[in-house]
């Protein structure tokens, strides 16, 4: 048997993704068949993406070699469906870790059979799309992933070895006939270019991955120096950032910073585009301005000294109104949420958009004041002040803005029967 990195003493249960393919079928026989890896706990899962006719007898074939392997095995179907401007190949490989993600328990280590090949058509194609050294380093052996881990320990092995294995305790595997298909990039790497790159240079496989290897190594160096010189932009909301700070570090830094804080607030890469127009557009512009910058479903915005970033979202519509009893949770168009708690308002009360010229008391202010002054002096963001729901009783008076203002009558009586108004925001 060849080789695998040990696992940590403390390792709890493996969950290996099992395409019934040959690399898969290879780790799958080599963990199960290992004390050393055995002991943890092994179960397996089959992604059904149902893109291919013999979808189903894929699935039959894995069930069938865990049954004889005595592997739980559990069979993840998934819809898989190219958004614009994203290939089936890339959209699949979506949907597989979505299903993974919602399988993996708590501190369990997903484990993949991507191998050394894998790796070195990983760094090319990192390398023709240009990428820096966060994406030539390719795949790492560990990662975090969902609540638990993702470890890939066949990355230094050759597809070689994992055959000869298969051949050598006589193992059957699923070939899946859309690898033939050069449309796909991998496959034209792996069926064009890589053996004639291994005409010339009979270790180009191995050189390629060591390369990738090396871009970890710096990578990881560079990860700390972005970690420290993100604490020193943040502010006390974690989705914004100091435009001051960020201006102050050198351009190169500052675009992997802005890179990893979106990362970190769970929104999807940001483009190369993106990284000069923040730069240009955003942090460039007036703090008395409000410019932006959207990609993806996701947007980052200049407002005063800060830089936000949330996924976009359209406003509370300005006709929309409805009447609210205040026994149950209110849900908004935009998917917020009013709640009142420890109490009911004693008559329904009146819920909509703003529309300009309200007025609202404030706790210990004897006269009103416009509201549109007093979210300015709040330093609510405009974008925000578009999703604010008002709230009116049956007689016209405003009595809050969101939970952010409560008017001085809401105040008084929330304490009274202490009680709370809460405006919970999507993804807030």
């Amino acid at each position: 048997m060849f080789a695998l990195p040990p696992l940590p003493a403390d390792a709890p249960s493996l969950l290996i993704g099992f395409s019934g393919g040959l690399d898969s079928t290879v780790l799958l026989h080599r963990l199960r068949h290992d004390p050393a890896f055995n002991r943890a706990g092994l179960r397996a899962v089959h992604v059904h993406h149902g893109l291919q006719a013999a979808a189903d007898d894929w699935a039959a074939h894995c069930r069938q070699v865990c049954d004889a392997w005595e592997i739980p095995l559990e069979v993840a179907r998934v819809k898989v469906s190219p958004p614009r401007g994203q290939g089936l190949e890339a959209a699949a490989r979506h949907a597989r870790y979505a299903a993974f993600a919602g399988i993996i328990r708590p501190g369990e280590v997903l484990v993949t059979a991507h191998h050394l090949q894998d790796q070195a058509e990983t760094f090319l194609l990192r390398a023709l799309r240009a990428s820096g050294v966060d994406g030539l380093a390719a795949m790492r052996d560990w990662r975090a992933f969902a609540e638990g881990w993702h470890w890939r320990p066949l990355l230094d092995i050759p597809r070689a070895t994992l055959e000869a294995h298969a051949r050598h305790h006589g193992l059957d595997w699923i070939e899946d006939p859309s690898n033939l298909h050069t449309a796909h990039s991998r496959n034209f790497l792996r069926l064009h270019v890589m053996p004639l790159l291994e005409q010339h240079w009979p270790h180009a496989s191995a050189a390629l991955a060591r390369s990738a290897a090396l871009a970890g190594e710096s990578a990881s160096l560079l990860e700390q120096e972005d970690a420290d010189a993100l604490a020193m932009t943040r502010t006390l909301d974690p989705a914004a950032l100091s435009a001051t700070a960020l201006l102050a570090l050198p351009p190169a830094r500052r675009a992997r910073v802005l890179r990893r804080w979106l990362e970190e607030c769970g929104l999807p890469p940001l483009p190369a585009e993106g990284v000069r127009r923040i730069g240009q557009d955003l942090l460039a512009a007036a703090a008395d301005g409000e410019a932006e910058f959207a990609w993806q479903g996701a947007v980052v915005r200049r407002w005063r000294d800060l830089l936000h970033a949330e996924r976009a979202r359209a406003p509370l519509s300005a006709d929309w109104e409805t009447k609210w009893d205040t026994r149950s949770p209110l849900r908004l168009p935009t998917g917020d949420t009013l709640i009142l708690e420890g109490a009911v308002w004693p008559t329904p009360l009146r819920v909509g958009a703003r529309h300009g010229g309200e007025r609202l008391r404030l706790p210990g202010r004897a006269h009103t004041h416009v509201l549109k002054k007093l979210l300015q002096s709040e330093g609510i963001p405009p974008w925000e002040r578009r999703l604010l729901p008002l709230l009116w009783d049956a007689g016209g008076e405003l009595l809050a803005a969101g939970d952010l203002l409560p008017g001085a009558r809401l105040d008084e009586w929330l304490r009274r029967h202490g009680a709370t108004l809460r405006w919970e925001r999507t993804g807030a």
